[in-house]
């Protein structure tokens, strides 16, 4: 009955236009399909990831989380509904909607509409970006993750891990309580922050070359006002990023180099150091959680803090032996 991925996000606006160039000349997703009220974006062989439609408030309106296939989707409804979950399953008209063989319906604890699904489809023609990228890094690990708020934490996370089976993957307490959880080997899925009210934080898609995210942060310095969150490198999943402000004005994190997690062997923890090993400094942040969340940085450099790079096959190329006082320090680690 196991959550496989984030599989597809719907949100609600009130600025159908400035959605599908948002979309796809800063994000670079493919417009596929816009209608009066509804738009659909494309991030890979599917055949939507996005779906924006026209609403009188500005968010996301439902997440829509992958399983395996029937079974695993039958499973899931009785297991909800044994826990009390109120599960409504998805008509053949909402399924054709969503692009999916078959869906439910049900919500968390502070009402956010969830969906589960099988059977995504996908398109014969490949994926032609909205602005030149090199593409987004999907498949099994999904569209990417999102981060929700919550008034209180404790209403909502059992819910995820106790019910939704959500493994926790690890937390910070400061400068902010943020804490993650994997359903794959994408270092998180699903995180929450403790902000005092329901809602979202932001959504994160990651980019196969770090390039893709360095020129649309040259376009966001177009119209500084977008940016919510410099650049900077988080610590605990190693993701290079900045965050802008969608025009729902949620934050979308526009990322590369995601660690992929051994969820066989992975203990949960607390990462002590902060969210960020450099930059990332947060303008939603009060002056003095951006002091606090600054100094805790300084500490991380002070310390040498470094974590490795991740990098997929076809993206890198390992630079010559040129530095005698680097090769020495590597040959002192193998034998020591």
């Amino acid at each position: 009955m196991n959550l496989n991925a984030l599989g597809y996000v719907g949100i609600r606006t009130k600025t159908l236009d400035d959605w599908a160039a948002y979309g796809t000349r800063f994000l670079g997703m493919q417009l596929v399909d816009k209608s009066r009220g509804t738009l659909a974006l494309r991030m890979d062989d599917r055949k939507q990831r996005v779906i924006v439609h026209t609403g009188e408030a500005e968010g996301p309106s439902f997440y829509g989380w992958e399983v395996a296939d029937a079974a695993a989707l039958d499973t899931l409804a009785a297991h909800l509904e044994k826990n009390g979950v109120k599960v409504a399953r998805g008509s053949r008209v909402l399924a054709e909607e969503r692009r999916v063989r078959d869906l439910i319906v049900f919500s968390d604890p502070v009402g956010n509409r969830l969906e589960a699904f099988h059977g995504a489809e996908t398109a014969t023609d490949a994926f032609k970006p909205g602005r030149s990228i090199s593409g987004f890094r999907t498949g099994p690990l999904g569209m990417g993750h999102a981060v929700l708020t919550a008034e209180r934490l404790d209403d909502v996370i059992p819910f995820y891990t106790e019910i939704l089976n959500f493994k926790p993957t690890d937390y910070i307490l400061k400068p902010f309580k943020a804490y993650f959880f994997h359903l794959n080997g994408r270092h998180h899925s699903l995180a929450f922050i403790d902000t005092g009210k329901n809602g979202i934080h932001h959504l994160m898609v990651e980019l196969c070359y770090l390039d893709d995210v360095g020129q649309a942060y040259d376009l966001a310095l177009r119209k500084p006002e977008m940016i919510g969150t410099t650049l900077g490198r988080h610590v605990n999943d190693h993701v290079t990023s900045f965050y802008s402000w969608s025009p729902s004005q949620f934050l979308v994190e526009y990322g590369w180099g995601g660690r992929t997690i051994d969820t066989e062997n992975w203990t949960p923890h607390e990462r002590t150091e902060g969210p960020s090993l450099w930059g990332h400094d947060r303008m939603w942040l009060t002056p003095e959680a951006r002091e606090e969340a600054r100094s805790l940085r300084v500490g991380v450099a002070e310390a040498g803090g470094r974590v490795p790079i991740n990098v997929m096959d076809g993206n890198y190329l390992r630079a010559s032996d040129i530095c005698p006082w680097w090769n020495a320090n590597v040959a002192a680690r193998k034998t020591g």
